[in-house]
């Protein structure tokens, strides 16, 4: 685990979360009206937005050739660019459906992108910060997954693939294939079950923090780990809308 990250909240300002977009699924068109609406609230939260933290799987595929990155989502992207043109922090953690991430989003956006969970503290408040995928005890089909996808080897084979072929193969896989899709996350499995949370607590046999949040189960939940620690999971911009708000000293779950 890297170093806490320090922000202090001004008067009136917020920390926004926001995980699971999916854009480009099941087609490009057809998540247009989802983007547009993922748009508008980035819009009305850049007014009182100390930063944004996007946990994942903002597109439903995404790999990065060298000088070509994946067609569309060009009004995400451009309001992306003009928060961090007006100097609002946001913060970027890889998710298993953008694992092939590199660096076109702090370059071109100046957005900081994560690939593994980060430890922040708001003012006085402790947040340890990821998209979920692959922690704790099961998510087994995804770790076999990501194996796979991150071998060196894999990803140069799939870089010589001419983009129209790659991105082609990559989103059907992506649609269609249950073991990356991840549509069995979207059931609650009982407090008691809910990997996730388990993988919180034994964190918490380490070291306090007041809040986990992660993405990746496409639920909206809030689980109360102790007396002063919670789990929360961010839901998704498919059929739930939620995102994460803390003020400095309340974090809610908001629907959109």
């Amino acid at each position: 685990m890297n170093k806490t990250h320090h922000i202090i909240l001004a008067e009136g300002k917020k920390i926004y979360f926001s995980s699971d977009n999916h854009l480009g699924a099941p087609t490009p068109e057809a998540s247009k009206p989802r983007e547009k609406k993922f748009v508008a609230w980035l819009d009305e939260i850049k007014e009182d937005a100390a930063a944004i933290f996007l946990l994942g799987d903002l597109f439903d595929f995404w790999f990065e050739y060298k000088t070509v990155v994946p067609k569309g989502f060009t009004r995400t992207l451009g309001k992306l660019a003009e928060i961090t043109d007006s100097g609002i922090p946001v913060y970027f953690f890889v998710g298993n459906h953008d694992l092939w991430m590199k660096d076109y989003f702090k370059t071109e956006l100046n957005i900081t992108v994560f690939h593994k969970p980060q430890e922040f503290s708001f003012n006085d408040t402790t947040f340890f910060i990821g998209h979920g995928d692959g922690l704790g005890p099961k998510d087994k089909g995804y770790k076999r997954m990501k194996k796979v996808f991150t071998n060196p080897f894999f990803k140069w084979l799939f870089r010589w693939m001419h983009p129209d072929i790659g991105l082609k193969i990559g989103q059907y896989m992506s649609v269609k294939n249950k073991m990356i899709s991840g549509d069995d996350d979207a059931k609650f499995l009982g407090e008691d079950n809910e990997w996730l949370a388990q993988y919180a607590k034994r964190k918490l046999e380490d070291k306090h923090r007041d809040f986990f949040i992660f993405g990746h189960r496409h639920l909206p939940l809030e689980i109360q780990l102790n007396e002063t620690s919670k789990y929360v999971n961010l839901g998704d911009w498919i059929q739930y809308y939620t995102y994460g708000v803390f003020d400095g000293t309340t974090f809610e779950l908001k629907k959109y």
